[in-house]
């Protein structure tokens, strides 16, 4: 008996010593929105009072085009991920952005509300603030399964779909970042909301590109800052962790916009088979597969994503 409470006191205290040794190599304070804003909320960026919500986003480009083009980004990601995209539609296109809450800058949901559905009702208030009346709506991953499901409860306010990678069906990832997979665990998920290693954005980043080459120090620097944003975290966490919403086939068939479904070949995350469910199930698509691509390819690869982008918008 005297043993067994030797190894366990042996055990708590070693749990304790990496515990503490962890706070002190990888623990990191929440950043304020102000100390964020120098480096990520440079012209033309903007916010936008929604609720209690303080949305940061950006609309650049042909303020002429009365159908604009708006852009939903993926868990984790931010605005800036589209930020190639924006430098070669704006010169003929009216571009909207945003940070969905829970990322970038605009910060967490005040009620804690991940579901789909909360998305959509954001997304609704901030074009209608905004005075969209209908746009062609894109967005990659999450992104995409918002965008989905405000195309089938707000038909009239899509003029286009599309689709990148997005989530929305069932499946099981070949690989998903450790950030994903850690921000799912019981108790380990609650040392994820303060200690938050780079090293560990770094190799969720890379999980998401095929060619690891391109994933820079500036990538990562952003991707990891912007995680660091007060609630941002525990935001992740909660994401996470809600009830998974999927569509049901019969709702994706009453999707009747023109659908671009677009995927990169080597998405680890959410598999290319995802990619052939969309296609079956809309009845008014084209599907793009970009090959040696991952998860995000208006950021691995903007011009080769954009060829097929901008194709479809021109194919009336």
């Amino acid at each position: 008996m005297k043993v067994a409470i030797n190894v366990l006191k042996i055990f708590f205290y070693t749990f304790l010593i990496s515990l503490g040794l962890a706070c002190l190599f990888f623990g990191y304070s929440d950043r304020t929105v102000d100390e964020l804003k120098a480096n990520y909320a440079k012209p033309p960026s903007l916010f936008l009072k929604l609720g209690e919500l303080d949305v940061h986003y950006r609309a650049e480009g042909n303020q002429s085009d009365s159908i604009p083009l708006v852009l939903l980004h993926g868990t984790g990601s931010s605005l800036h991920t589209y930020d190639d995209w924006v430098t070669l539609l704006k010169p003929e296109r009216r571009v909207v952005r945003m940070d969905l809450p829970a990322f970038g800058l605009t910060g967490p949901f005040p009620d804690r509300n991940y579901s789909i559905n909360h998305y959509v009702e954001f997304l609704q208030q901030f074009l209608i603030k905004l005075k969209i009346k209908k746009c062609i709506l894109a967005g990659n991953s999450l992104g995409g399964q918002i965008a989905g499901a405000f195309a089938i409860q707000h038909p009239e306010m899509v003029e286009k779909l599309i689709l990148i990678d997005a989530a929305g069906y069932k499946f099981e990832s070949k690989s998903a970042p450790i950030a994903f997979r850690l921000a799912r665990m019981p108790v380990i998920n609650k040392l994820l909301t303060f200690i938050t290693p780079k090293f560990m954005a770094r190799a969720s980043v890379e999980n998401v590109y095929f060619d690891k080459s391109k994933v820079t120090d500036s990538l990562v620097d952003r991707y990891f800052e912007l995680t660091l944003r007060e609630g941002n975290r525990q935001a992740l966490v909660d994401r996470l962790t809600a009830n998974i919403d999927t569509f049901d086939f019969k709702d994706i068939r009453s999707i009747k916009q023109r659908t671009l479904v677009m995927w990169g070949d080597h998405d680890m995350l959410i598999p290319i088979s995802n990619a052939f469910k969309f296609h079956d199930d809309l009845p008014n698509d084209t599907i793009v597969i970009l090959k040696q691509i991952g998860h995000v390819p208006m950021e691995e690869a903007p011009y080769k994503s954009i060829e097929a982008l901008l194709a479809f918008l021109k194919n009336q």
